[in-house]
């Protein structure tokens, strides 16, 4: 198998994590740059129309893309650690706090990138009023999942880690580019240098 991405992006650094949580070694990384267009190369578009990494390409030649998509795969193939939960009400709340985290917070983020970073200019439509929206949202909502985790909860979803840790941490790193940070939210704070600490936060 293997794994095209750009190691600047934030989607496939949510696989990579996910992968070290797993212990996951024996899959190939292949380097394809967004910036100089490596995304649009003819053979890349074979894999995914989109244009967009990760893509998980498997031995039989098919690709599966979408890094939820992707980490769920792995899932199934290594269940142990249960990163999306355990089967029942355990599964439906890493669900809820996954999505939560990646509407809420990793979109937004990723939108006031996209919308003002010089990085995207000529290469997508800009709508910097749009990203100054996602700035505020993102913020906010920094704000509500610093009062969420006043209860001492050690990870997002509960007491373990999983995917909702993943898209959390990568989404609010992200925003650091874009001038979006943590701050003066201790609980916030608290979650993030525990997650960091984590080897597989160095994915």
């Amino acid at each position: 198998m293997k794994i095209y991405e750009d190691r600047v992006a934030p989607n496939p650094r949510r696989v990579r994590v996910f992968l070290a949580e797993k212990g996951i070694t024996d899959v190939e990384f292949v380097a394809v740059s967004i910036g100089e267009g490596g995304i649009l190369a003819p053979q890349f578009l074979r894999r995914n129309a989109l244009a967009q990494v990760p893509v998980l390409e498997l031995d039989d030649g098919s690709c599966l893309t979408e890094s939820v998509a992707i980490c769920r795969y792995f899932e199934y193939l290594h269940p142990k650690p249960a990163l999306f939960g355990e089967p029942g009400l355990e599964m439906a709340r890493v669900e809820m706090w996954n999505r939560r985290m990646e509407f809420e917070l990793f979109w937004p983020i990723a939108n006031v990138f996209r919308h003002i970073h010089p990085f995207f200019k000529g290469k997508h439509p800009q709508l910097p009023e749009y990203g100054e929206v996602c700035r505020a949202h993102a913020l906010k909502r920094l704000d509500w999942l610093d009062g969420e985790l006043a209860d001492g909860r050690p990870f997002i979803a509960g007491d373990r880690y999983t995917i909702a840790d993943v898209t959390a941490l990568c989404g609010i790193d992200f925003g650091r580019i874009s001038g979006i940070r943590i701050g003066e939210r201790p609980h916030l704070a608290r979650w993030h240098a525990a997650v960091s600490a984590r080897p597989s936060a160095q994915a």
